[in-house]
């Protein structure tokens, strides 16, 4: 089977017509370079989009911090995110953090080593080809060994699935987060089943969600995302600590259009007009749980 090639960004990000707060961060991006080898096992072939575009995308935004996310295209190699982390740190201390991929039999050695460069969590992608590079029984596991840095579990996966998943996500010994609403269509409404899983997961206090990929769960690829609100405006009054954001830039495995990422922080503006709440979604929230220290 050919594997797709998919949308590059918007190369010309706008301005957003709200100032974000200072240090705000943004929890959710993926580099690539042609500098590292992609894994024969991706699932699509992403835009070249370097830590040069992710830059100046940040400034053009008013975004100050960020988690680089393993992007399933590279597999268990981290070095991108890992160079991307070091070169932003090297610049400012306590600019960047990661949340890697690795495999059952990785040593401490080795974990203690990513813990060092800036490494907060361990994704397991069940969405896209190479991104889960162990297996669901393999999950206490791997808790056990991380949980000792004091690191997350941040899992993505097909909305549908979230029902099936539901003893594995309410059994973790770590903390989780789950990106882009966890993929829960935004017509189906707050009601919908998958989504009040997402809600008590939320209530239990063990969960951290990215209200990001509005446009991955929205009736339309392009704003106004309107209909992404009522979601958000549910997670964030089950539980507000929990609530982060994140561009998802440069908006991989995407085949029609992509959006300008001013909107996309236009949106998140919409949903939430509280300077109180920009504040914790932006910069407390997320500054906790990736473990940045004060800016």
């Amino acid at each position: 089977m050919d594997i797709r090639n998919c949308l590059p960004p918007d190369r010309h990000p706008r301005k957003p017509q709200w100032a974000l707060p200072a240090g705000s961060i943004d929890t959710h991006v993926h580099i690539f370079e042609n500098l590292y080898p992609m894994s024969p096992t991706r699932g699509y072939n992403p835009p070249d989009s370097t830590l040069m575009d992710l830059m100046h995308l940040h400034r053009t935004l008013g975004v100050e911090r960020v988690v680089f996310t393993q992007p399933s295209t590279y597999g268990v190699d981290n070095s991108a995110i890992l160079k991307g982390m070091s070169v932003l740190n090297e610049l400012r201390a306590g600019t960047a953090r990661g949340v890697a991929a690795f495999g059952a039999q990785v040593s401490d050695a080795f974990l203690e080593q990513l813990h060092q460069q800036g490494i907060r969590g361990v994704r397991l992608n069940l969405d896209n080809k190479g991104g889960m590079p162990i297996e669901l029984h393999q999950i206490a596991e791997l808790e056990a060994r991380i949980r000792v840095f004091g690191w997350h579990v941040e899992y993505l996966f097909p909305g549908a699935a979230i029902g099936e998943l539901m003893p594995f996500l309410k059994a973790s010994s770590v903390p989780i987060s789950i990106g882009h609403f966890a993929y829960q269509p935004a017509t189906n409404g707050v009601k919908a089943p998958g989504f009040q899983n997402l809600l008590d997961l939320v209530r239990a206090g063990n969960t951290w969600v990215k209200i990001s990929g509005a446009n991955r769960v929205s009736a339309t690829d392009l704003p106004p995302y309107d209909d992404c609100k009522p979601l958000a405006d549910a997670l964030i009054e089950a539980c507000p600590e929990h609530i982060m954001w994140g561009t998802d830039w440069p908006h991989p495995n995407k085949y029609r259009v992509n959006p300008n990422d001013g909107d996309l922080v236009d949106a998140l503006g919409d949903w939430v007009t509280d300077a109180a709440m920009r504040q914790a979604i932006l910069v407390d929230n997320p500054q906790k749980f990736y473990d940045f220290g004060a800016w």
